[in-house]
C-alpha cells in the first residue's frame, strides 16, 4: 500500500511561490533523489502546468536539471482538473471522482505518491488520505501568496525534522 505525502518549499509565514524561494544544488539534488523515487504523484491543475517545463529539454540545462528531468517524466502523473482538456505524456488526466481514484492508487501502489497543489492536498486532507506533510522552511518571508495549508490546519503530530541545507529545514507530520 502506498503513502500519500504533501510537501512544498514554503516561506516562514506560510506560502509557497517556487519562484521566490532558492534552490541551490544541494537542495535541487535532493528533489531529484525524491522525484527519482516516488511510485507516482497527483497534481492539481496549476502545479501540473508550472512543471510542464520539464516536458522539453532546454540547451540551457545542465546535467542535473537533465537528471531532474528525466525523473519526472518516467514518473507516472495523475491529473486533477475540471478545466483541462488533455494532460502531457506519462499522464492521466482525472475530472471526477478522485476519492475513489486515489484511494485506488494508495491500494495499487508501493511505495510514496506525491500530491503536489495546496488546493488538491486540502481536498486530499478532507478526505482523510493525506498520510504525510512534509514543510520545507525557507528563511523568507513572503507576506501573501498561496498558502501551504488551503483550509484550516488539520492536527498533526511532528515526526522529524531535517536540515537538507544550510538554510532549509524539512519538517515531517503526519496526522494526530
Amino acid at each position: 500500500m502506498a503513502k500519500l505525502v504533501f510537501g512544498m518549499n514554503q516561506s516562514l509565514d506560510g506560502y509557497v511561490d517556487h519562484d521566490r524561494m532558492a534552490t541551490g544544488p544541494v537542495l535541487f539534488r535532493h528533489w531529484i533523489d525524491h522525484v527519482g523515487g516516488l511510485a507516482a504523484s497527483v497534481y492539481g491543475r496549476r502545479v501540473y502546468e508550472l512543471m510542464r517545463y520539464w516536458d522539453e529539454d532546454r540547451p540551457e540545462w545542465t546535467a542535473e536539471h537533465r537528471e531532474f528531468a528525466a525523473a519526472w517524466r518516467r514518473q507516472p502523473k495523475w491529473v486533477v482538473s475540471r478545466s483541462l482538456k488533455s494532460v502531457g505524456p506519462n499522464a492521466t488526466l482525472v475530472q471526477d471522482g478522485i476519492e475513489a481514484v486515489v484511494r485506488g492508487l494508495r491500494d495499487q501502489l508501493a511505495g510514496e505518491i506525491a500530491v503536489s497543489g495546496p488546493e488538491l492536498a486540502g481536498s486530499l486532507t478532507d478526505l482523510g488520505l493525506v498520510d504525510e506533510y512534509r514543510l520545507y522552511l525557507h528563511p523568507v518571508v513572503l507576506g501573501h501568496g498561496k498558502p501551504f495549508f488551503a483550509g484550516p490546519r488539520p492536527p498533526l503530530r511532528l515526526v522529524s525534522s531535517d536540515l537538507i541545507v544550510e538554510d532549509v529545514i524539512r519538517l515531517t507530520y503526519v496526522p494526530a
